[in-house]
């Protein structure tokens, strides 16, 4: 496995960032060859709403995963969605996760009475209970 974290801290440590995309699809298509699992990690910039990428790669990706924080209730939370997934099928929902120190990854509810998550306003339409809630966070 091999995991590049962040995209934009590679680009800007390269002295031809003109050549990323060329580089990129020359990179992941060496070690796809060698089966080696890679994943690229490209920050969207702005924590309110869904800027554009430094680099759009994005047809390199076999999925791509879309996470995102959003407010509700007082508490700043985190959604997550496969936006592409190249072969089979896949969930297209929305669902709110929490990251759990010592249990992993918890996905809640799909997240369907808020509109606008992906774009970092949502607007809620619904009632407390449909959240996870703050007791249920790692203490």
């Amino acid at each position: 496995m091999v995991v590049i974290d962040s995209l934009s801290g590679y680009l800007n440590a390269m002295p031809g960032e003109k050549y990323l995309n060329s580089q990129m699809h020359e990179l992941c298509s060496a070690l796809n060859q060698q089966g080696v699992l890679t994943i690229l990690i490209v920050p969207q910039h702005g924590l309110v709403y869904a800027a554009e990428a430094p680099v759009d790669i994005s047809y390199l990706a076999d999925t791509v995963v879309s996470v995102r924080f959003f407010e509700a209730l007082g508490e700043v939370k985190q959604a997550l969605a496969v936006i592409k997934k190249r072969s089979g099928h896949h969930e297209r929902t929305i669902r709110e996760f929490k990251l759990e120190q010592g249990k992993g990854i918890r996905v809640g509810s799909i997240l369907k009475d808020f509109q606008g998550v992906l774009t970092g306003a949502p607007v809620f339409h619904g009632t407390r209970d449909q959240i996870m809630k703050i007791s249920d966070a790692p203490k």
